[in-house]
């Protein structure tokens, strides 16, 4: 089957006449409209998005075959796919968040760190969410400085947590070291 990438979702109806408003999760919201036909979960559903207007949290859509308002609410909801072979390449240093989705994490020593569970933005900046097998998981800022390797072709990403981060991070294997020596010293 193939890779479906969540593009947005509609909100609510808005209006008499059957636009609706989508939450757009594209770069620039105004471009859900530029794709082409979008899916629904299952694939099975094809939505023609017309946008018409940007507003707060959103933008006003026209969905080709939706003429009023009863069925525009009937479509509030349902998630907008596109497959992921009809996105164009992300740019240099620019990443999907799918593609990122189930990679392998280690530290810059090349120790195991977990997975990637998805990839978040409360506002402040994406973070890695990164589950930690035996460890729960963990929610790393998605800076170069702390993820210094993204290597999409070798399937695999390399991150450096700020010391005192993590409790079993750099700051504390430096601890234990420093602890074990004043007890050899002892």
């Amino acid at each position: 089957m193939e890779r479906l990438i969540l593009m947005g979702r509609i909100a609510a109806a808005h209006g008499l006449k059957g636009l609706v408003k989508l939450q757009s999760f594209t770069g620039e919201p105004a471009a859900i409209g530029r794709y082409g036909p979008l899916l629904d979960a299952t694939g099975q559903r094809r939505f023609e998005v017309t946008v018409q207007n940007l507003v707060k949290g959103g933008v006003i859509a026209r969905i080709a075959g939706v003429a009023d308002r009863t069925a525009a609410e009937r479509l509030r909801g349902i998630e907008l796919y596109l497959s992921r072979a009809a996105l164009p390449p992300p740019a240099e240093g620019e990443y999907y968040h799918a593609d990122l989705v189930g990679l392998p994490v280690a530290l810059r020593d090349g120790t195991p760190f977990g997975v990637v569970r998805s990839v978040e933005n409360f506002g402040a900046g994406d973070l890695l969410a990164i589950d930690r097998p035996g460890k729960g998981s963990v929610s790393l800022p998605f800076t170069e400085r702390v993820v210094p390797v993204v290597d999409l072709a070798e399937g695999r990403i390399v991150v450096d947590p700020p010391l005192g981060l993590l409790e079993d991070g750099p700051a504390d294997r430096a601890a234990e070291a420093a602890e074990a020596a004043e007890k050899e010293e002892a």
